[in-house]
């Protein structure tokens, strides 16, 4: 609701225009399954102006720092927080935790 929201007050800021895409950066420690999002944005845009807007997902991997290496890292599984390269055990997450819109598209004249 809050992605529909926020994209409803900015369409209002620009005057009424159409938004047609919203871009999201979902990381896969978000706590959000892709599917249920794209679905429960498919319920809460329909009766509003966002009804044919579209939600396109950017999938974030886990990217964490291993302090043996001195380098990031991106994990294979978030089940597993070891460095893929050395195999130490990591703690400290880089990315993988975003949900954030990043931009909207939109049509300037709308119909």
């Amino acid at each position: 609701m809050s992605i529909v929201e926020m994209a409803e007050e900015e369409s209002d800021k620009r005057g009424g225009v159409d938004v047609l895409v919203i871009y999201l950066k979902l990381g896969r420690l978000a706590g959000v399954e892709k599917e249920a999002l794209l679905s429960s944005f498919e319920l809460a845009r329909s009766g509003t102006c966002l009804a044919e807007a579209r939600l396109e997902i950017e999938e974030v991997p886990i990217e964490v720092f291993c302090t043996v290496c001195q380098a990031p890292r991106t994990l294979e599984s978030m089940q597993w927080f070891v460095c893929p390269e050395c195999q130490n055990p990591v703690s400290e997450v880089l990315h993988g935790r975003e949900l954030h819109v990043v931009a909207l598209e939109i049509d300037e004249c709308p119909a």
